[in-house]
């Protein structure tokens, strides 16, 4: 049978560089663990690989084992899978359910004070000629900012953090179980410290320590063409500053469009409705109507104003579509404008106008009209007559 040559070496055996730092090893170690478990990969030569990682990892992430290893010694204690080469069931865990399994917020070594802060969403308001061709906003926005007189660190000025003397440092302390399995340690978050490895003797009195205080302040906004309701802008590190002073999470912009008096939108399409008397209906007519531009103020660059045509004998429904005189699209183009034509009958008549209608009626031998009066629904059998009489 031929031997495999296995490598000593924690840093090769985790595939990770000298020089890699706790996260870089937690990940790597998760994915062979995640590889080599007996639950996936049952067969002897995976289990002791294993455990051979197992222990690498357990060396890599303790200061002490990983000082001792970096100047020559033998952290394993009498090699793989013996007495000295325990390993934590907490480790085991989170290689498969990618937490922690001693309790919330622990997980090899302390947390850092300064975290990333929450994105922030505001919400504004813009008219539909804005939303169409975009517009820049200035915004009042109230968020956590970094306190200026600690630098964000949270200690009062002159001193600074110190480590903790309950775990040392280390942010987390073991807790030793006995069950069925063996002895199995789980690490949680040191009371003391909450889990930072340091505490704060002196905190700033302006932030309470936390490294950040609320401010109000004055962003400007600039609002692309084509937004449309729900659409919402990144403002990249300008939402709220994290604890510690950490770097700022993103500030969202939510867009409202406020309904528009003369066009409503469906996608990057307008529509709107003229009304037109009966007899500009009858004889055609021409109709100044306003385009969206022309909410956008004072401008010679923009049309104002355009004619629509309405020919003779437009019917009440009848819809005109003008090409281009949309929306803007986000992604360029630009939708269309959809004009339906109401056709307006009079409801009063002074008794010339009255006369002449009746004129107009017996001209056209309209008097007593019957109407046209078709069935909304065929029958089975028309539709069957309708058939056979079309061959």
């Amino acid at each position: 049978m031929r031997e495999h040559h296995v490598s000593q070496d924690p840093y090769e055996l985790l595939g990770v560089d000298r020089d890699a730092d706790a996260d870089t090893i937690k990940k790597a170690y998760r994915k062979l663990a995640r590889q080599l478990h007996p639950d996936v990969n049952p067969d002897p030569e995976s289990q002791e690989r294993f455990k051979q990682v197992t222990a690498a990892y357990e060396v890599l992430t303790d200061p002490q084992k990983r000082a001792a290893y970096d100047r020559g010694g033998d952290p394993f204690g009498g090699g793989f899978g013996g007495q000295g080469a325990g390993f934590s069931f907490t480790d085991i865990m989170d290689a498969f359910f990618g937490g922690n399994a001693g309790g919330a917020g622990g997980g090899r070594g302390p947390r850092p004070r300064m975290r990333r802060g929450q994105d922030a969403l505001i919400r504004i308001e813009v008219d539909l000629a804005e939303a169409a061709f975009g517009v820049s906003r200035e915004l009042k926005v109230d968020t956590a900012v970094r306190c200026t007189t600690c630098g964000g660190e949270g200690a009062a000025p002159g001193s600074h953090p110190v480590p903790c003397e309950t775990c040392r440092g280390a942010g987390e302390v073991a807790h030793v179980q006995r069950s069925f399995l063996g002895e199995i340690r789980t690490l949680r978050p040191c009371a003391a410290c909450r889990g930072f490895g340091t505490v704060i003797p002196d905190p700033c009195r302006e932030c309470a320590g936390d490294g950040r205080v609320r401010s109000r302040r004055t962003l400007t906004v600039k609002i692309p063409a084509g937004v449309d309701n729900g659409t919402r802008v990144q403002l990249s590190e300008q939402g709220e500053v994290g604890p510690g002073g950490g770097p700022a999470g993103d500030l969202y912009v939510e867009i409202h469009v406020a309904q528009h008096e003369i066009f409503e939108r469906h996608g990057n399409d307008l529509h709107c409705t003229v009304t037109v008397p009966m007899t500009a209906a009858a004889l055609g007519t021409t109709i100044e109507l306003p385009t969206l531009e022309a909410d956008l103020g004072p401008n010679e660059d923009v049309e104002r104003y355009f004619d629509l045509q309405i020919p003779a004998g437009t019917q009440s429904g009848h819809q005109v579509v003008l090409r281009g005189r949309g929306v803007p699209g986000l992604r360029g183009g630009r939708g269309d404008l959809a004009v339906t034509v109401a056709v307006e009958t009079p409801s009063r008549l002074d008794p010339r106008q009255e006369e002449l209608l009746r004129e107009l009626a017996a001209i056209r031998g309209e008097e007593r009209p019957t109407g046209d009066v078709r069935p909304t629904h065929k029958s089975m059998f028309g539709r069957l007559r309708d058939a056979f009489s079309a061959h």
